[in-house]
């Protein structure tokens, strides 16, 4: 289709999707929004702070990130999260439109959809069941939103400041509206704040501020205050304050008009501020088709075209760059709109979790994305510097909630042995690690779900893992947390090393080790021997069931087994290996993993859909036996993901799921905290990765059979030019200056590496 003709198209539909050959066309907006992966379907910038989308109400049912296949529309809304679990957070900032005449209109208002949503980067379009159709785009701090009412209908818009996603898991994670301002002015445009509490990671109270504006001269516009017990009620000053979360306010704004045009800025630091951000960014009669273009561009040239491939495999290449947007929705870079200290450094939130992302996200965010994720790293100590510890997690500006160990300290750790500098005070960086390893976190707020220590930032279970090298039962997750704070001490250990600190380093490696005091030899399960185990002071090892010890909150073992986690501490491999008795018994240990049926269990021990669970089908390069780990690992990616709408293993979690697929493609698998990558086997006959000035790697496989399953197998690999043996190789070998991997692909194994095995810097 011609320029002109695709733009007559847009003109003629009134949509704002723009047919594009670009690589945008192969990004499924609706992958993985379904069957829990929780994937956000709106539109948004790279990292940008507004995620603008649809909030779909269904009674009973949880939408994390706004979207759900069915209910009805509650709003559309500025703010979401992608791909989260534990409580939907934010869904505020919201506009509904509506027909007809509205005499309550602060009363929870929902409207059924017509069809099916239509999505594509940079723009999303729904129908609502009144025939009022929804189109959406958004910049990095300001949304614009155009309605087509029905001809010769009075449509309305309802912006309700109360609105918020909903939580149903009764786990006391829903948000709620504490109250605000709303406030309509004499040339028509409104501005507010709303204040909220809440979400996924316990939020006290916080504030968002917005300005909207709309291109269409309304009949009337009236501000409303409303109870449960006297309705809404019309505010004749234009204007209502709420300081309760059971009195609501708002607006409604009615159009004679077919078409309105609504544009909406926000920000974290005042009204003032929001009106700036939409005004600079999306300023008066700017169309929605220039901003959809717009962001397609930025997503073209900023994330997407880092990596380029020959394929025309349809599937692959939707997967590909699929994946490579979702993990670009968030962190969140709020440089700029932080409302909690005045700071010359970047600042990013909305972190949904260094537990989710510390093991495949963060070390392929430094690849794609160094300028940003050396602003993440500066950040991070920056909130250290202002609130004391860093974040495992964080949104709406408050840290919280810390699934396991003080994970932040692995993502340091593996920026610092990669050479990450930069503007990074790493004199810093080390105190904020130290702060995690030796300053146990005050209790407060109280986590019900788990009440014996901190769960908002650090190491609740400190006290024992100090004065016991081990963590008693006292406190909740006390294995899954012990292994996590040894791999937490290596950290420490290599950026201690690094700084010259010699005595630091022997302490903080002596106590990375410190997960073998879990090990019980005499534990056994489906005929091996020797498993991580709750242990008490007095009692000693507590038996177990490995098979079934996964939990949650309150439970020794968070998110994966016994089984699982008997590996985790990747930086101590070879003594895990012998712990179990050597390489044949721990080869047929993990081979049981990946056995269907295996303990009795449906499908088999290894869980996709588990972050615990991400190294495991790797870790046969630690056993000599590189083809092992590519066939694992390409069975699960294979089965596991695909383009359709349930086409993640489990929740995306802000793209962690996505970026353990994408090293699958590349052929690599980064071991955090180390210089170390594991090679197994590309997906592509040629794959481009352009990295920082200029540089770039380049992956080539002859021998393959077009992205299937067969020819997997590597015959021979030269890296650089040069034969390369080794099953791993290392971060200065091919992403520091860049470099080139040149694979031959078979149908068999071939035994070509035999070097020497994988580093385990704790053995």
């Amino acid at each position: 289709m011609g320029l002109l003709s695709a733009l007559v198209v847009v003109l003629t539909l009134q949509t704002p999707v723009v047919s594009s050959a670009s690589l945008t066309s192969y990004v499924n907006l609706f992958t993985g929004t379904e069957s829990g992966g929780n994937n956000f379907p709106g539109v948004a910038r790279p990292f940008g702070m507004v995620k603008l989308g649809p909030d779909l109400s269904s009674p009973g049912t949880d939408a994390y990130s706004g979207y759900l296949p069915n209910g009805d529309f509650s709003g559309f809304s500025m703010m979401h999260e992608q791909g989260t679990g534990g409580a939907p957070k934010y869904g505020t900032v919201s506009q509904l439109p509506l027909l007809g005449n509205i005499s309550q209109p602060l009363s929870n208002h929902t409207v059924g959809r017509a069809g099916a949503d239509e999505a594509s980067v940079g723009s999303y379009r729904a129908r609502t069941a009144q025939g009022v159709t929804v189109e959406l785009a958004a910049t990095a701090h300001a949304g614009i939103y155009r309605y087509t009412f029905p001809t010769g209908r009075i449509g309305n818009v309802l912006v309700d400041v109360s609105h918020v996603l909903p939580s149903f898991r009764g786990q006391g994670l829903s948000q709620a509206y504490k109250g605000g301002q709303f406030d309509i002015f004499p040339d028509g445009h409104y501005e507010g704040h709303g204040v909220y509490d809440n979400g996924w990671n316990r939020s006290p109270d916080w504030t968002i501020y917005f300005c909207g504006h709309f291109d269409a001269s309304p009949l009337s516009n009236k501000t409303y205050q409303a109870t449960d017990s006297t309705g809404s009620v019309e505010q004749p000053s234009g204007s209502a304050t709420s300081t309760q979360g059971t009195l609501r306010i708002g607006g409604l704004f009615s159009f004679q008009d077919a078409v309105v045009t609504s544009r909406v800025g926000i920000s974290w630091i005042s009204t003032a501020k929001a009106c700036q951000n939409v005004a600079d960014e999306i300023p008066a009669d700017t169309d929605i088709e220039s901003v959809v273009r717009d962001a397609q561009s930025e997503w073209e040239s900023k994330v997407l075209s880092k990596v380029t491939t020959s394929s025309t495999n349809e599937t692959s290449l939707s997967l590909l760059y699929t994946s490579l947007y979702f993990m670009h929705l968030m962190p969140t870079n709020q440089t700029g709109e932080n409302p909690s200290w005045t700071s010359s450094e970047p600042y990013y939130q909305d972190i949904f979790t260094f537990w989710d992302l510390f093991r495949c996200s963060t070390a392929l965010m430094h690849i794609l994305q160094p300028a940003a994720y050396e602003e993440l790293l500066r950040s991070l100590i920056d909130t250290w510097r202002f609130e004391g510890y860093l974040p495992d997690a964080r949104s709406s500006n408050y840290n919280g909630r810390t699934q396991g160990g003080s994970n932040a300290d692995n993502i340091l750790a593996d920026a610092y042995v990669k050479g990450v500098r930069g503007a990074i005070d790493w004199a810093d960086g080390f105190q904020a690690m130290v702060q995690d390893a030796e300053v146990v976190p005050a209790n407060q707020p109280v986590d019900p779900m788990a009440p014996d220590s901190s769960t908002k930032e650090g190491r609740g279970a400190l006290p024992d893992w100090l004065s016991l090298g081990f963590i008693t039962p006292r406190f909740t997750r006390a294995v899954s947390r012990a292994v996590e704070y040894a791999a937490n001490d290596f950290g420490l250990y290599q950026v201690a090393r690094g700084l010259g600190r010699a005595d630091d380093a022997r302490k903080y490696l002596a106590r990375a080790r410190n997960w073998r005091h879990h090990w019980n030899g005499n534990q056994t399960s489906l005929g091996f021997a020797g498993f991580v185990v709750p242990r008490d002071q007095q009692s000693g090892f507590v038996e177990i069931d490995p098979v079934t010890s996964s939990g949650y909150w309150g439970d020794p073992f968070y998110e994966a087994s016994s089984w699982a986690y008997s590996w985790t501490s990747v930086h101590d491999m070879a003594e895990t290996i012998e712990m179990m008795g050597g390489v044949d018994t721990a080869r047929q240990r993990l081979d049981t993993m990946f056995t269907d049926g295996a303990g009795g269990v449906s499908g088999t021990l290894f869980d996709a859909t588990n972050e615990p669970m991400f190294n495991l089908p790797y870790l046969y390069h630690y056993l000599g036996q590189q083809d092992q780990s590519v066939s694992r690992a390409r069975r699960v990616a294979k089965s596991s993901y695909n383009p359709g709408r349930a086409g993640l293993p489990g929740n995306s979690d802000s793209g962690a799921m996505q970026t353990w697929l994408l090293w699958n493609m590349i052929g690599l698998y980064p071991i955090t905290g180390q210089t170390t990558f594991l090679i197994h086997s590309p997906w592509f006959d040629q794959l481009t990765i352009q990295l920082e000035d200029g540089k770039k790697l380049e992956v080539t496989a002859t021998g393959g059979d077009g992205n299937g399953d067969s020819n997997i197998h590597v015959q021979r690999l030269r890296l650089n030019g040069q034969d390369w043996r080794k099953n791993w190789l290392t971060w200065d070998d091919v992403f520091a200056e860049g470099g080139t991997l040149e694979f031959e692909l078979g149908a068999n194994p071939s035994g070509w590496f035999t070097g020497e095995l994988p580093p385990s810097p704790a053995s």
